[in-house]
């Protein structure tokens, strides 16, 4: 029986795993179909496909999260099936992980006005080789004992709105949209209830192009998961879903593969992507 997780990140961006470990955790959990959907890096697709060469039953879409900028929340925009290769792409994405490190470096000083002894060497170190962002700085602080979970972090001082929160540079949720196009990807909302006003954020991006939205998601109840599958039925759009795996807090996040994705609509999104003549499906 197919089992498919789309939302996995790896030590390309801010997990704990390498693209390697990320495959071999896919197949140890019985997936057959797995998403590596760093945020706004695809460095850890060709290690990640490599890996994967000695699991023949376990197909890897290549993938993508891309940060976006909206008012009063978040938004964040999948692409699936992209080329990876895309130097527009590529260089839109550094431009944007550029942004995060600086965004990373204003937020720990803001954490050191507000009394928490916090090191930017610190944080550079639990990053090591990923791309650096919140959860690094999360860590920092659970090390120093400030917190006592890494989601503790985000909802009292660096989640949206948070006192030590600093914006960064980013693309709009069109602009992601487009970008995931023009890479020859299917764009898919992820996790829409971060964003204020889901319905008009789908309605908006269904115009440009977007094919999906994150239904099954992480920590989502059973009642907005059918509220999301509404939506997603209203437009139109495949209903997809994933763990949003980062492996950093093992005891409080969602496992890879513990969400229950539908086959039948991984199926569709599949056969969306070949009908569309793009080369990584």
């Amino acid at each position: 029986m197919s089992k498919a997780d789309l939302h996995v990140h790896s030590t390309a961006s801010d997990g704990h795993c390498s693209p390697a470990e990320i495959i071999r955790k896919a197949v140890e959990v019985g997936l057959t179909i797995i998403a590596i959907s760093d945020h706004d890096t695809v460095e850890g697709i060709p290690d990640a496909l490599s890996a994967a060469r000695e699991f023949p039953q376990l197909r890897v879409i290549p993938a993508v999260e891309i940060s976006t900028d909206i008012p009063n929340g978040e938004a964040h925009v999948l692409g699936y099936f992209i080329d990876y290769t895309n130097q527009n792409l590529k260089a839109s994405l550094e431009q944007m992980r550029n942004s995060r490190l600086e965004r990373a470096h204003k937020m720990v000083e803001k954490l050191r006005v507000m009394g928490f002894d916090i090191e930017w060497r610190r944080v550079r170190e639990i990053a090591g080789s990923s791309t650096l962002g919140r959860p690094h700085i999360a860590q920092a602080l659970l090390e120093k004992g400030y917190i006592e979970s890494l989601k503790e972090a985000f909802s009292k001082y660096i989640g949206h709105g948070g006192p030590a929160y600093v914006e960064r540079e980013k693309l709009t949720p069109v602009e992601a949209v487009q970008l995931v196009l023009k890479a020859n990807g299917l764009p898919v909302l992820a996790h829409p209830l971060t964003v204020p006003d889901p319905e008009s954020t789908v309605k908006e991006l269904k115009a440009f192009g977007m094919v999906g939205i994150e239904v099954y998601y992480a920590d989502y109840p059973f009642e907005k998961v059918s509220s999301l599958l509404n939506l997603a039925n209203k437009y139109n759009l495949i209903p997809t879903g994933g763990s949003d795996y980062h492996g950093i807090d093992d005891v409080t996040e969602t496992m890879i593969g513990d969400i229950n994705v539908p086959i039948r609509f991984v199926e569709e999104l599949f056969a969306m992507a070949k009908q569309s003549g793009l080369q990584n499906s």
